[in-house]
């Protein structure tokens, strides 16, 4: 039995040793054979750690990546924010100097001198319809002058400092314009009713000749608040009660007293 091992023990070894030499002859040399023999040896394992580690590494890559994108993405945002509020800083600026530009050519101021004046606060309440103008004495303005807008009369001065001025608006419930319209042979009063209320024409006489569109401007009466010719209103409704021998009037402000940036205040006072 002994005997028989040992065949086979040869056996086996040759089979081992002639595997290397075939091994060895086929890969150029010993030194080439080891390497062969072990990377055979190896590689399941190789393939088995890049297997795994690959998936690791797309994984740290794509944290990396996506970090990058939301730092790009903060970085545009932050862009076009500060684009868009340039752009809106344009538009104020344009949108400024049409007021201004506009209020160089009021026609109906004629000769009379203006100042031109910036709108510094506009919060009128439910008691007192006015807005403040960065211009005061110093610049010439005066208690009881006149302050128009593109469109027409706004109202007049009410209380002055040395570079300030408060102007009380003709929607104001205590607000009285005198105008006329047409021919101008029929004067009116035009009241305002307080902030977000239309302003009315009452008791005119139902011979003048009066419907939806007719303009009233203010009348230059002697001794009134203001010159002749400027637009204050325009009729918006007639109301005519029966056996009445008047007409009422709504009226909308000639001048757009909701968007009041620059305005123009008249250097003319009532006593001259």
């Amino acid at each position: 039995m002994s005997n028989v091992r040992t065949r086979r023990g040869v056996v086996a070894g040759s089979v081992v040793l002639i595997l290397v030499l075939i091994i060895v002859a086929t890969s150029g040399g010993v030194l080439s054979g080891a390497k062969t023999i072990a990377r055979g040896v190896v590689a399941p394992f190789s393939w088995t750690i890049s297997a795994i580690a690959r998936p690791i590494g797309n994984a740290f890559a794509g944290a990396f990546n996506y970090s990058n994108v939301v730092n790009q993405n903060a970085q545009l945002r932050s862009e076009l924010g500060r684009a868009e509020m340039r752009a809106s800083e344009v538009q104020t600026l344009e949108q400024q100097l049409q007021e201004v530009s506009a209020l160089q050519n009021l026609t109906f101021v004629g000769s009379l001198r203006v100042l031109t004046a910036q709108v510094t606060t506009n919060s009128p309440t439910n008691f007192s319809a006015s807005f403040t103008i960065a211009r005061g004495i110093d610049d010439g303005v005066q208690d009881g002058m006149p302050v128009v807008s593109n469109g027409g009369l706004v109202g007049r001065v009410v209380a002055v400092t040395s570079h300030t001025a408060s102007v009380l608006m003709i929607t104001d419930a205590t607000s009285v314009t005198g105008a006329t319209f047409g021919d101008a042979t029929t004067d009116v009063l035009i009241d305002g009713r307080g902030v977000d209320q239309p302003i009315v024409a009452t008791s005119v006489p139902l011979s003048a000749p009066i419907s939806p569109g007719t303009v009233f401007v203010t009348s230059g009466l002697s001794g009134g608040l203001y010159p002749a010719g400027i637009p204050v209103a325009t009729v918006k409704a007639v109301t005519l009660t029966p056996g009445a021998s008047t007409y009422d009037f709504t009226l909308a402000p000639s001048a757009n007293l909701h968007s009041l940036g620059y305005v123009d205040v008249l250097l003319w006072e009532p006593a001259t």
